[in-house]
């Protein structure tokens, strides 16, 4: 299994320039790619299918933009990007993992998750040798639980910094609570493409941004305003015997995603577009497809649209570092000095916090 590199020092300590702004709203990513892709699946009707429904494209290497001067001249972006889009909690689609990736049998498959997600340890990305999917469905993308906790506090407090953390241990709490009505384990289509993967030699590339430079990214882009109104609406959640509207509209922690998207407009750039310049990336220029002829990415159709325009308007604009950077003005020095003991407390007390409301739920 492959991850996508983790930020260093100096790239963490560079403001974040988004290379390429979001889609127009005239862009239709399916009309843009639907002759290519209709032609790649005319022998296999339940691939067509998939085309014609707006869940599965193609996009191949000469829609992409040149490769940049910048990048080693022995790498090659691969021949075939196809990108599946599914929903995270269907059985369906994870019938659709399997059968795309069995007809296209990719070099390598890359999944909508991070080094960071819970979902990428052994106890979550394998199933249990019990057969027992409990800790599956306690579990979703922003959980700290688990045998490496102190290890997953501290790479949060490292990337993302203390407000990046508390952010995640309330909406996991949250996100517990709007999923667990559901009864089936989150991400099994990421589990389904580990599976078949395995299977075809194909290698999975876990291509999605760190989260906790995603929460960071999200938490500095409101006003106090909107931190307050946020704060009080996860609080309220969380401790509300009743469902609130985010609730009644998001079965998903992804979907949890493009709703507070809409509540709060500032967080659509650091939640949604700057992510799917990233699932790019890892796409076409991550050093895990280097030569590959063919990709799928798997990931939440909300992503399919900025995905495909990245993939396609990228000039050589798309790099690691600019998508990955954290604004500061503080030395490392000084950094080190102001936060070892603050975030060390801090993260001790927001695990018990974490701990009393996930047991209440």
């Amino acid at each position: 299994m492959a991850v996508g590199p983790t930020p260093s020092a100096a790239t963490a300590a560079a403001s974040l320039r988004p290379p390429i702004p979001p889609p127009p709203p005239c862009f239709d990513y399916r009309a843009a790619v639907l002759a290519e892709t209709r032609a790649a699946t005319a022998a296999d009707p339940a691939l067509a299918g998939l085309v014609e429904s707006g869940a599965l494209v193609r996009v191949p290497r000469r829609r992409f933009g040149p490769v940049p001067a910048w990048r080693p001249p022995d790498f090659v972006e691969p021949e075939d990007v196809w990108i599946l889009g599914t929903s995270h909690l269907s059985p369906e689609s994870v019938a659709d993992v399997e059968r795309v990736l069995r007809a296209v049998r990719p070099d390598n498959v890359v999944v909508e998750l991070c080094r960071s997600s819970p979902h990428c340890r052994a106890g979550i990305m394998y199933v249990s040798s019990d057969g027992s999917d409990e800790p599956l469905l306690k579990s979703n993308m922003f959980s700290l639980g688990g045998a490496k906790f102190f290890g997953a506090v501290n790479r949060s407090i490292n990337l993302g910094g203390q407000s990046a953390l508390a952010l995640r241990l309330l909406l996991a709490v949250f996100s517990s609570k709007i999923s667990s009505g559901a009864n089936r384990p989150f991400g099994e289509e990421f589990r389904a493409a580990r599976r078949v993967s395995e299977d075809i030699g194909a290698q999975l590339v876990l291509g999605d941004r760190p989260i906790e430079i995603t929460l960071e990214r999200a938490w500095k882009s409101l006003s106090w305003d909107e931190k307050s109104k946020l704060l009080i609406s996860l609080f309220r959640g969380i401790t509300s015997s009743t469902n609130t509207p985010d609730e009644k509209t998001a079965s998903s922690p992804y979907e949890l995603y493009e709703k507070l998207s809409s509540s709060y407009p500032s967080l659509l750039q650091p939640l949604i577009h700057e992510r799917d310049m990233f699932l790019a990336w890892s796409l076409k220029r991550s050093k895990a497809v280097n030569k590959s002829k063919t990709v799928v990415g798997v990931v939440g159709k909300g992503h399919m649209n900025g995905i495909v325009y990245a993939l396609m308007s990228d000039q050589g604009e798309l790099r690691f570092r600019d998508l990955v950077g954290r604004a500061s003005s503080d030395t490392w020095v000084t950094s080190l000095i102001k936060g070892l003991a603050r975030d060390t407390i801090i993260g001790l007390v927001l695990w018990a916090l974490y701990e009393q409301l996930h047991a209440g739920l």
